[in-house]
């Protein structure tokens, strides 16, 4: 599509046609231009699953938008249709791109081909921006579908292909800002302050107990800590110590409100963008080793099979003895002998029973490997590896999901007849019967089977039973995708329904306050409510807002990781062109196979007229593609030989063709 000038001569909305319902749901544009929208309401959802929108009809939605949609009468036979008639909420926070003159007026040309109109710039606002620069601008006025909407460049990036240019346009399109406004960073810094010993207190005191941080090698801000005491009569106190934020980070201030804008903090490929200024995230409250900390604790006395025989909540300081990474703590485990090894090896036996009990009690086993990167001083990567986890990696994880869980229960469950508490949870609905038809749909097309309860649902048992049984087989990690993809998403709410994939009852996020803002919440409404002091009514709203909100930030985080990751794959493999690797095939479509190298966990397309030999077509029902003459197959999961082709950058294709 030509984005140079918009449409001209397209349809109006109609006035004089019949719709027969409107609605509202999440708009996708496709790459050419056209769109569809799903309904967000789950009874709509089951009867217009996708409503399908003409270019001509998207009356200045763009990809993501939240828009009202007008339906068309129904045509027997014919997919849904009809006109998007208001934007609700828009979905991106504005476009990256090179910025052009043509004919004397100055355009953005956004990288997404998804947007399907380049952006005006008037010259009195291109922020010192260059023709052929990168930048990042905004939509200021789109007075209609008929004119070229106009925007304002808010960060100029540098020049296109490197590196800060890159990834600041991936975090800048989500919404993500490196620099913290200049009153937020002069509040921080005003914080650094000695602790008194009038706040020392007010606390439990856990400086003198034996007490590790284990972080990965390149963690700069240390949200946790560990303490161990041997009680010397089988039983132990174990307390998981978290970095008190709610402590310096007090409700009203600058700082609260850009953490709750910001809401999460963002992992890309070569940089952490924080939540916190530096100040607090990576030094004031961070849990740094032989130095007095405030923290919040969860503490448990608990015996070898991880039995809690009591529990306490409250504020703390500690003061950490080491920081382990997890190959250091590792590394002391496989060799018996060490710093701390007494303390470890306990830990890590009741964390594996914990684990134990938790996938009887019906928790689904949803890790999902992850790649990490080896880059040189200018960002570019020399090396893509899998993420390997250890021992210690679980360990961690299960002591903070008991915590999460315990602190749930502490404030969810309530006895009769006392009144009940506002708090954040977290939450993870049961899959949509939909999406568990379509699994099982999947499944069967690849000879396995997932019994279907009465009621639609599937037994966790059943999920956990079916992803053990395809240990070293080469679909697996397809079959576990598909899984995941058929879960709903976990999300925060006032309401609690529980976690389904952890099996629990009552679970919260209270273990990541330097980069989570709902555990900075949920460490606020856990002091008060230790305090006896209640929370009024009229406020509760405020507490489902920011656990809606934080839900759409964390979405949009967890996209801007993916796609910095997403860049420097391509990136890796656009200095490998003509190189052979061992590849697994992820996807099949009507044009082509989805292949993932087996180390790196590049995906590219190979496409079927790059198949030798023969033409293929695509049997959906069975999710493979045949040879018409030689009935060869190719299915999900199979081993192919692949060979770079090309790597494009700007669009984030990598094409591979058979070796």
């Amino acid at each position: 599509m030509n984005k140079e000038t918009p449409r001209e001569n397209t349809p109006s909305v109609s006035k004089t046609k019949e719709f027969s319902h409107n609605l509202t749901g999440t708009l996708t544009v496709t790459r050419k231009g056209s769109g569809f929208v799903r309904p967000s309401d789950p009874e709509l959802f089951k009867t217009y699953q996708k409503i399908e929108i003409d270019s001509a009809f998207l009356n200045m939605g763009l990809h993501g938008d939240t828009v009202e949609v007008l339906l068309n009468p129904y045509k027997k036979g014919m997919p849904y249709t009809g006109e998007v008639t208001k934007i609700i909420q828009r979905g991106k926070f504005g476009f990256s791109g090179i910025l052009e003159e043509k004919a004397g007026a100055y355009f953005l040309i956004p990288a997404d081909n998804r947007m399907y109109t380049n952006i005006l710039i008037p010259k009195e606002s291109l922020g010192g921006g260059k023709m052929g620069e990168k930048v990042f601008g905004i939509i200021t006025k789109w007075e209609n579908r008929h004119s070229t909407p106009e925007g304002a460049i808010t960060h100029v990036l540098g020049k296109k292909g490197d590196n800060n240019a890159e990834m600041l346009a991936i975090a800048l399109e989500k919404g993500f800002d490196e620099t913290f406004p200049v009153e937020v960073v002069k509040e921080a810094h005003a914080l650094k302050a000695p602790i008194s010993n009038e706040e020392i207190a007010k606390r439990r005191d856990f400086r003198d107990v034996t007490t590790f941080t284990i972080d990965p090698v390149d963690a700069k801000d240390f949200d946790d800590a560990l303490s161990f005491k041997n009680l010397g009569d089988g039983t132990y106190e174990i307390g998981i110590h978290i970095a008190d934020v709610s402590h310096y980070v007090q409700l009203g201030t600058e700082l609260d409100k850009e953490a709750r804008r910001r809401a999460t903090s963002v992992y890309l490929v070569d940089r952490t963008i924080p939540m916190l200024p530096e100040a607090l995230s990576n030094d004031l409250c961070s849990l740094n080793p032989n130095t007095d900390k405030l923290t919040m604790s969860a503490v448990f006395v608990m015996d070898d099979n991880g039995i809690i025989k009591c529990e306490w909540y409250g504020r703390t300081i500690i003061h950490s003895d080491k920081r382990f990474t997890y190959e250091d703590a590792q590394e002391i485990l496989n060799k018996g002998e060490g710093l701390y090894f007494d303390e470890l090896h306990i830990l890590n036996s009741i964390a594996k029973k914990l684990t134990k009990k938790r996938f009887e009690m019906g928790a689904i086993s949803l890790d999902q490997d992850e790649v990490r990167f080896t880059l040189d001083k200018n960002g570019v990567p020399l090396d893509v590896y899998r993420k390997v986890r250890g021992d210690t990696n679980r360990m961690i994880e299960e002591f903070m999901l008991i915590a999460n869980r315990k602190v749930a229960e502490h404030i969810g469950k309530t006895k009769k007849g006392t009144e009940e508490k506002v708090f954040v949870y977290r939450i993870h609905d049961k899959p949509s019967k939909e999406k568990i038809e379509d699994l099982v749909f999947f499944l069967k097309s690849l000879g396995y089977k997932l019994p279907i309860n009465k009621d639609g649902t599937v037994s966790p048992k059943d999920i956990n039973a079916l992803i053990h049984s395809l240990e070293g087989k080469p679909e697996k990690e397809t079959i576990h995708t598909m899984i995941i993809r058929s879960m709903a998403k976990a999300v925060y709410s006032t309401k609690n329904i529980g976690h389904f994939g952890l099996a629990f009852s009552f679970y919260t996020h209270f273990t990541s306050p330097i980069r989570r803002y709902p555990d900075v919440v949920v460490h606020r409404l856990l002091d008060e409510y230790g305090h006896g002091h209640t929370i009024k009514k009229s406020s509760w709203k405020d507490y489902e807002d920011v656990s809606l909100f934080s839900s759409r930030r964390e979405k949009e985080a967890a996209d801007a990781e993916r796609g910095s990751i997403k860049y420097k794959q391509v990136e890796y493999m656009s200095t490998r062109i003509g190189q052979i690797f061992d590849g697994i095939i992820t996807g099949i479509t009507e044009w082509g196979l989805y292949v993932e190298e087996k180390n790196t966990k590049c995906e590219g397309m190979v496409r079927f007229k790059d198949l030798p030999g023969d033409f293929y077509e695509f049997d959906q029902k069975h999710m493979m593609i045949v040879g018409k003459k030689t009935n060869k197959k190719f299915r999900l999961g199979d081993k192919l030989k692949i060979k770079v082709t090309n790597a494009d950058l700007e669009h984030q294709i990598i094409d591979y063709s058979p070796a």
